[in-house]
């Protein structure tokens, strides 16, 4: 049994700072048969376990503590019996939308998760929030950058929580740096690569926040 890479789209809503908006929030699965990783459980926990099937969710990886990427997170965990794990620097925002159930687990900088035969190392890419992680796999040529690297830019640092300068920092650091053919798998929207969106740091920079 080889490893793969599903993904599936939830729709739901995000909310900080008093606002509210509709968002669409992809959902990274990957694994083998037996086995799998989910990376952010936002809107729909049932959603989530069509693509899980019967396989053993070894964790649930939080990008990032935003609502709409850990509303489904606890509902998901009971389902599977598996940890949720988070950034401890994160934990102001998880408790916004779980004051009562806390994660079962932190992330920490070059961290590994196993899964299925591959490795996924943690990277801490602060800025969209102060625990944001992106997920590197080596193996498969892919990084899940949750709302820290998009398809045209940064994410988001317009709220609470969030810093332009750091953002940029973790992106020009943590994600630049890996090779120019790593495919981004991102927290909306579609992928990229890594050579695709390094030559626009400097305009990203010049547009700001």
């Amino acid at each position: 049994m080889s490893a793969r890479v599903d993904h599936t789209v939830t729709s739901g809503t995000f909310s900080l700072d008093g606002q509210t908006f509709d968002v669409d929030n992809n959902v990274w699965v990957i694994g083998d048969d037996a086995e799998c990783v989910v990376i952010d459980a936002p809107h729909r926990a049932d959603a989530i376990r069509r693509v899980v099937g019967d396989r053993r969710v070894v964790a649930i990886l939080a990008t990032h503590a935003h609502d709409d990427h850990v509303r489904a997170a606890p509902a998901l965990a009971w389902a599977t019996d598996a940890p949720v794990l988070l950034h401890p620097a994160d934990r102001v925002l998880w408790d916004l939308v779980h004051p009562d159930v806390p994660p079962n687990g932190e992330l920490t900088d070059g961290a590994e998760v196993q899964v299925a035969g591959t490795t996924l190392r943690v990277l801490h890419t602060p800025g969209h929030s102060p625990g944001a992680c992106s997920f590197h796999a080596p193996a498969f040529g892919v990084v899940f950058t949750g709302d820290t690297l998009f398809a045209g830019g940064p994410g988001a640092t317009g709220r609470s929580y969030s810093d332009f300068g750091t953002i940029i920092d973790s992106i020009r650091s943590r994600l630049l740096t890996l090779p120019p053919e790593t495919v981004v798998h991102t927290g909306h929207g579609d992928s990229t690569t890594i050579g695709a969106e390094a030559p626009h740091l400097d305009e990203w920079i010049a547009r700001g926040r």
